[in-house]
């Protein structure tokens, strides 16, 4: 039961759309669609959605169904990404007014980033990514800064076994990716070249605990035809390593 229960919220976790187009970070989705996604029986998943609305964790608007204000509330308490969001935003700031570039703070779940907090500028273009937003963490600078610093046990179980493209360079060689994550690992930022979408590019460094394991990254994104990345390792680099003094001050641990 709670498997499935998972299955059916996570897709309204990772940014779901309806049939019809609905925007992430707002989606509504409706029984059949569900059932379809998730491989649950349609009767299966409106006995679940009728309890998960019971317990206000969904709630049934027009079109179906979207996330309920009860997850919200629970997702408040969840002192950790909070805390290290609110500590990193300065710098942060600091940061996209420096390069006036998007800026994105991210943690790793599983074989995911999620983004606890993005500054967008007016010159970078759209980006697929979305606070409290999802992607596969190997298609993503913030995510190989975060993968390259894992121990190789940790690394094969959060790697999945078929990296799917994503953008148009995404690395879907597992040795390639792996060789890329030492380079990462030895010069201590990332670049992604349209790995997670055209045209798109960023630098990302990662931040540590006092136990030197890393608990997030920092990126910059901008469009590769304006910017040279290079150019920017050294400011994410400055700004991860700022954000990661201010997290060993607060004890900040990793997951």
């Amino acid at each position: 039961m709670i498997g499935r229960m998972d299955a059916i919220l996570g897709l309204f976790q990772s940014g779901a759309r309806t049939l019809g187009g609905g925007a992430p970070g707002g989606g509504v989705l409706g029984v059949s669609e569900i059932a379809r996604r998730t491989g649950i029986s349609k009767p299966a998943v409106s006995r679940i959605a009728a309890e998960l609305v019971e317990r206000r964790f969904l709630e049934r608007v027009e079109g179906g169904l979207r996330l309920g204000v009860r997850l919200f509330e629970l997702g408040s308490q969840a002192a950790g990404p909070s805390d290290l969001r609110r500590l990193a935003f300065a710098t942060l700031a600091d940061l996209r007014s420096a390069t006036r570039q998007t800026v994105h703070l991210a943690v790793l779940e599983g074989s995911d980033v999620v983004y606890i907090e993005i500054l967008r500028s007016r010159f970078t273009p759209p980006l697929p990514s979305r606070v409290g937003g999802r992607l596969p963490a190997y298609a993503t600078g913030v995510g190989k800064a975060l993968l390259a610093h894992l121990s190789e046990d940790r690394l094969a179980e959060v790697l999945p076994e078929r990296l799917t493209p994503v953008g148009p360079r995404t690395i879907t060689d597992p040795a390639v990716l792996r060789r890329h994550l030492e380079e990462v690992r030895e010069t201590g930022f990332a670049y992604e070249r349209e790995e997670s979408a055209p045209l798109i590019g960023c630098a990302a460094a990662p931040v540590f605990d006092a136990d030197d394991r890393p608990i997030a990254a920092v990126s910059i994104s901008v469009h590769l035809d304006a910017v040279d990345l290079v150019t920017l390792g050294a400011a994410v680099s400055t700004a991860a390593h700022a954000i990661t003094r201010q997290a060993v001050q607060h004890q900040f641990r990793a997951g």
